[in-house]
């Protein structure tokens, strides 16, 4: 799914990056416990989360994700913003709660990957 394509379907706001917006994402994860995004499959993601500190684009760069979708109009200081273009990962802001942006990215074809435990 591509970056454009989130933007549209949860009418979110981008804060950075928009030239990668024609990006494609292939899994979803949405969490507020970095931890819990530690263990999930990296690799051309998009994180949707609620928490806001400089830990979530940390951790989203660690994990090679390449959008940030902040939940419930949360916003991000200016410089997380800074941080997130500094790595080229598009951030967003979206008035939807996590449950319903989730489900919006599913029913529309974004995937979550299987967390393999070990």
């Amino acid at each position: 799914m591509k970056i454009t394509t989130i933007q549209e379907l949860l009418d979110a706001k981008v804060l950075c990056c928009e030239e990668s917006l024609g990006k494609h994402v292939y899994s979803a994860c949405g969490s507020d416990m970095m931890s819990d995004v530690l263990a999930y499959v990296k690799d051309q993601a998009v994180l949707l989360t609620g928490l806001v500190n400089p830990q979530v684009v940390r951790t989203a760069e660690m994990m090679d994700m390449i959008c940030i979708v902040f939940v419930r109009s949360k916003m991000p200081s200016p410089q997380m913003i800074e941080l997130a273009r500094e790595n080229g990962i598009v951030m967003m802001t979206t008035e939807r709660r996590m449950y319903d942006a989730c489900g919006i990215l599913y029913t529309n074809g974004l995937i979550g990957k299987k967390v393999v435990h070990v």
